[in-house]
């Protein structure tokens, strides 16, 4: 699907997350299914086919989209409502690491947000991005993320509350040396953005100024 084929999700689209929120049990998910076939599952394929072509050339790798289940997985959880009351796609790029950065794209009620990154990195990733960080490149990737961050972008918290073993605590790259994964967010609107029929090309461009994080992590 070429870009100009996907005009926007639909005011449907919004109004079956804002009713799922407020009725999340199986017998109304089962008496309204058709409408999360037409209002959710159908245009959210139509728009990950069209940004995985965007993304293909944005970064010149062919990208897999990824729907998310709407079904939660409630085995462990407090929380026992079946159904999650958001849209979440990904999109990982084809491409010879084996845990590679992903695009991620996340429509709830309330907010529309885009990402890039590396959630948990293996345990090679993790030892590279260490040695990355702490040597000549560490400071360019600090101000890139520094910059981002300054213009609005979101980054979690490092997992690790000390320094690794083997650097020093006051190391300057300190807060990288202390994440065991990296993901930037950015929330690009309320909900209703999602609804621009230029959303395909709103996001590419949001994705291409968060590109620089996912080209350190591809290196």
């Amino acid at each position: 699907m070429s870009t100009d084929q996907f005009f926007g999700f639909t005011d449907r689209t919004l109004v079956f997350l804002k009713q799922l929120k407020a009725n999340n049990n199986r017998d109304w998910f089962t008496k309204t299914r058709k409408t999360y076939e037409k209002a959710y599952k159908e245009p959210a394929l139509e728009f990950a086919a069209a940004m995985a072509d965007q993304l293909q050339s944005l970064t010149g790798l062919a990208h897999t989209s990824k729907l998310f289940r709407i079904h939660r997985d409630v085995r462990f959880a407090k929380d026992k409502t079946p159904y999650n009351t958001h849209l979440h796609l990904s999109f990982t790029p084809d491409h010879a690491m084996a845990n590679p950065p992903c695009w991620f794209f996340g429509l709830d009620t309330e907010r529309l947000t885009l990402g890039t990154g590396i959630f948990a990195f293996d345990a090679e990733q993790l030892a590279g991005f260490r040695s990355t960080v702490a040597g000549p490149k560490g400071p360019k990737i600090l101000a890139t993320l520094k910059k981002l961050t300054d213009a609005g972008a979101r980054i979690g918290a490092p997992e690790l509350k000390r320094v690794p073993s083997g650097y020093a605590r006051d190391h300057p790259q300190e807060a990288l040396l202390r994440r065991k994964g990296l993901a930037i967010w950015s929330d690009i609107g309320e909900a209703t953005a999602a609804l621009d029929e230029n959303l395909v090309a709103t996001c590419g461009a949001e994705f291409r100024r968060l590109k620089p994080v996912f080209d350190v992590l591809l290196a």
